[in-house]
């Protein structure tokens, strides 16, 4: 079987308990993640869920001045930055 190489950023955390979780079974790490992975991906989708309706209060529309295509313009209007 032809693998491929890839690199994961992992929190340090959960490297830790992943290596550990190998070690105790006598297996590598790529095999952890290799099984872990395989398992969440068989998992199936949620299928059937009813979309959110999330509620609204206003006038509708954004106040002037907000621009939701730019996240540092969002962070500074809600910081109070002008």
């Amino acid at each position: 079987m032809a693998t491929t190489r890839t690199t994961l950023r992992l929190s340090p955390a959960l490297m830790k308990r992943a290596k550990a979780y190998a070690r105790e079974r006598d297996t590598t790490l790529t095999m952890v993640m290799e099984h872990a992975l395989a398992e969440y991906l068989a998992k199936p989708v949620a299928a059937g869920r009813k979309p959110v309706k999330l509620p609204s209060y206003g006038r509708g529309g954004l106040l002037p001045g907000v621009n939701l295509d730019s996240n540092s313009e969002l962070m500074d209007l809600m910081d109070g930055i002008e």
